[in-house]
């Protein structure tokens, strides 16, 4: 019964519903008719505007909306968000990295068409449509990027299949990938690459044209889905891919003419295709200026009035006018232009064979490499096979940059890295040894293993396999240039022997004569070339290769071919190898002699050298800095030790050695009173006294032991700003005495010490000659107030000066004289008149 009675009350409500529904439509109708009805003389207008309104894709509303109706709608996996945020956060370091993937995908389109034409000519097409290059171009107005290109392009399937790879292949899956298996070689997987537009655009539409499909046009804005539908415009493409990105408010700049060619040129520079940026230029052009004729022509007609009125004769005056009124009046304004420019003209020249390439192409390459204005010093193009294949050129500069050293501690940026003509980084601490610094060039390979964003590296076996062959031929492209340098030198020498041997002979054949002159002339200069060159390259990195004898071991024996000194057999200006220093030996000698100062000047005075040179030893300059350090971490150079000349045990290893010994020992004896008198006098001062084996004019010299600083490394330790002696106090070895017991000072101190070993002047005289000795070894003075006050004392003696003479007062002048008397006057009159105040 229930039941009945609610049948009823819910039909009258279905009823009342139904009423007020109908009457609610009826009064839209009616509102709605009523408006158009008002309006009906712009109704039209207004849908043909709104028809015309496009979006920033180019796209009209009712396109929109069919595409909208007919497209098919797909739906990302929950977990694009998570994975937006990993694009963002960590697998891109820059936003700029978005053009860089861009054009590298539309490089791998035109690549494919391009192939595909080999075997099917016809699927290029006719006209623009066969040109294969990328179109890049910015509205600031419509806040958008656009690239296109004219590449193999996507169908519908493709579409799916590549952009939207996350949706198919799993977002769960790649971050597992990424977090187990470390596996980070997944570009092609997922279409990560395609994914970084989104660290700029909000959102992106991709229009592509295949030719066995449709125009297709896919959507995105970064959210939960995209849309693929067919392009209701049809064909607009031709064939290719344009995708259009709308920026974000944070990423504006790269809506900059600028700074897109900068990062086309950092990042695509040598793609194979050319990239062509749109540009707006501002020209004045000449337009006509109708103001300008307006007033012309009212001021001839007033002119013709007067004219008539006061009826001169001016056919001549007119004539002249009429011939300038026959030009017109123009003006100049600005006009702004869009063109297309051709961003990438620099080739990848690393790619060809090098004997296809100019000396001209290489310098060009190198300047556009580094932006420097000279040609390079040297270069090597090779391409590396093995575990790891890779092309690279290596250039050494003819000038050492300003900051060289200042950035050894900072990572390099010397290297650029390329995958497949695509720059990838430059900043590498394992690609190059810093001693290397200096190398500039490209390395180019077309498999190697990179991290999902392209900016690093997988494996650190890879860096060191590309490491030692870049090092290997660097230091290769170094030994090619020294070894020119040796033959060029070994020439001189040679002409300069058969020059003193031709003046003898007489010359035989004028005409072949002649042709031996040419021929000379022209080694001549590729001889005085290849010096040059050397020697340059040693002024400006000789340095840094030093730095490689003491950091890179495994190569020591290779950089110490390289090295180039002075010497005593050398020229102003000339140097010598330890190759060619080994080949002039004398016969007998066994060790390669050096010593290092802070001149060549005070070296060759040194009193170290005399033996040596007494024998015809040659002996090395070392003046650099650097140089002794770096010679304490080489043995021995070709079976040869290397010997410094200032420190203790001086060998020389021939036959007069051991004579020599027998009379050093005899000599020891006859001193032994003396030595030991000194040793007492000089205290600790020094370690021991011993006779020297390498003074023949000199009376004494100050040498170190065999394993401590010597008085040129103790100098530079101390120059250190920020050093801190305790650190380098237990190298600094106690100092050894060495005697010419044939000297006639020595003989003297000798016979003086055993009339009267108290003797205050004797033992004076001893003291100045240990100080002279320091001060010639490169030592500083250990008490220099001291040393002061014992040459003032010889000084006197020297000139028969009383030792207690007192120094004279500084005599007054008379007017000096008057001028304090004055004074005084003055002073006394002040006195009485203060004393009268006292009294009253």
């Amino acid at each position: 019964m229930g039941d009945i009675k609610i049948v009823p009350l819910l039909s009258a409500t279905l009823v009342v519903f139904c009423i007020l529904q109908a009457a609610f439509l009826s009064g839209v109708s009616c509102d709605a008719a009523a408006d158009v009805g008002a309006g009906s003389g712009t109704a039209s207008d207004t849908l043909e505007k709104e028809a015309a309104k496009m979006s920033y894709d180019g796209f009209s509303a009712d396109e929109k909306k069919l595409m909208e109706d007919t497209g098919s709608k797909q739906e990302f996996q929950a977990e694009v968000g998570r994975l937006m945020d990993i694009i963002i956060n960590s697998l891109y370091s820059k936003k700029e990295i978005f053009l860089r993937e861009l054009i590298s995908n539309a490089s791998d389109a035109l690549d494919k068409i391009r192939f595909m034409s080999l075997t099917d000519p016809k699927v290029l097409g006719e006209g623009d449509q066969a040109k294969l290059e990328i179109r890049i171009e910015a509205d600031k107005d419509a806040g958008t990027i656009s690239i296109s290109d004219t590449g193999i392009g996507m169908t519908k399937d493709d579409l799916m299949n590549n952009l939207g790879t996350i949706a198919k292949s799993g977002t769960s899956s790649f971050l597992e990938k990424m977090a187990k298996e470390g596996d980070m070689n997944l570009i092609g997987q997922f279409g990560v690459g395609f994914y970084s537009v989104y660290l700029v655009a909000d959102s992106v539409t991709v229009v592509t044209k295949h030719n066995d499909d449709d125009q297709q046009v896919w959507v995105s804005q970064a959210d939960a889905s995209f849309t693929i539908s067919k392009d209701p415009r049809g064909t607009t493409l031709g064939r290719g891919t344009k995708i259009t990105m709308k920026v974000k408010e944070d990423a504006t700049e790269y809506l900059e003419e600028d700074q897109l060619r900068t990062l086309i040129k950092r990042y695509s520079e040598f793609i194979n295709f050319p990239i062509y940026l749109q540009t707006t230029k501002t020209e004045e052009i000449e337009v006509p200026d109708e103001e300008a004729e307006a007033e012309a022509a009212e001021k001839k007609d007033e002119e013709e009035k007067k004219e008539d009125d006061d009826e001169v004769d001016v056919s001549d005056v007119d004539e002249e006018e009429d011939e300038k009124e026959d030009k017109p009046k123009t003006k100049k304004i600005k006009q702004t232009k869009k063109e297309w420019e051709l961003v990438n003209q620099n080739k990848a020249i690393w790619v060809r064979p090098a004997s296809e390439v100019t000396d001209d192409e290489y310098n060009n390459f190198f300047k556009s490499l580094t932006k420097e204005f000279d040609d390079p010093l040297e270069k090597i193009h090779f391409t590396a096979e093995g575990e790891i294949q890779f092309r690279s050129i290596l250039f050494i500069p003819k000038k050492a940059p300003s900051d060289l050293f200042d950035k050894l501690q900072t990572k390099q940026n010397n290297l650029r890295l390329y995958v497949r003509r695509v720059f990838i980084s430059d900043e590498f601490d394992d690609l190059m040894p810093r001693y290397l610094s200096f190398i500039r060039g490209v390395v180019d390979s077309e498999d190697l293993p990179l991290n999902v964003s392209r900016e690093m590296l997988q494996q650190s076996r890879v860096l060191k396999v590309i490491k030692k062959k870049l090092v290997s031929k660097a230091l290769d492209m170094m030994k090619k240039m020294a070894e020119s340098e040796e033959r060029a030198v070994e020439s001189e020498e040679e002409e300069e022997e058969a020059e003193e041997e031709a003046a003898k002979a007489e010359a035989e054949g004028k005409e072949a004569a002649e042709e031996e002159e040419e021929e000379e002339e022209e080694d001549d200069e590729d001889g005085e070339a290849a010096i040059k060159k050397y020697k340059d390259f040693s002024d400006a990195f000789g340095k840094t290769i030093k730095l490689g004898i003491i950091e890179d071991t495994k190569n020591r024996k290779k950089l110490a071919k390289l090295l180039r000194f002075e010497s005593t057999q050398t020229k102003d200006g000339e140097t010598v190898s330890l190759s060619r220093y080994v080949k002039r030996m004398k016969e007998g000698q066994k060790h390669i002699y050096y010593i290092a100062g802070e001149n060549k000047k005070d070296l060759e005075a040194s009193p170290f050298l005399e033996k040596l040179k007494k024998r015809g030893y040659e002996v090395l300059y070392m003046t650099d800095p650097i140089d002794e350090y770096a010679v304490q971490h080489m043995d021995e150079f070709e079976d040869h030790k290397l010997m410094n000349a200032s420190k203790e045990d001086l060998k020389f290893g021939d036959k007069e050695e051991k004579r020599e010994k027998k009379r050093r020992e005899k000599a020891k004896e006859n001193l032994k009173d003396f030595i030991d008198w000194y040793k007492k006098a000089l205290g600790d001062k020094v370690e021991k006294i011993i006779i020297s084996n390498r003074l023949t004019t000199s009376p004494m010299a100050i040498v170190t032991g065999t394993y401590g600083y010597t008085a040129n490394m103790e100098r530079l330790m101390k120059a250190q700003a920020l050093n801190d002696p305790s650190r380098y106090s237990f190298m600094a070895s106690k100092k050894t005495i060495e005697i010419n017991p044939y000297h006639p000072v020595i003989t003297t101190l000798n016979t003086k010490s055993q009339e009267d070993a108290e003797d205050s002047d004797t033992k004076e005289l001893a003291l100045m000659l240990y100080d002279s000795a320091l001060i010639q070894a490169g030592f500083d003075i250990d008490d220099q107030a001291a040393f002061n006050n014992r040459m003032i004392k010889f000084l006197k003696q020297g000139l028969n000066i009383d030792e207690n003479a007192q120094v004279a007062e500084e005599p007054e002048d008379e007017e000096e004289e008057e001028e304090a008397k004055e004074e005084g006057g003055e002073e006394g009159e002040d006195d009485e008149g203060e004393g009268k105040k006292e009294e009253l």
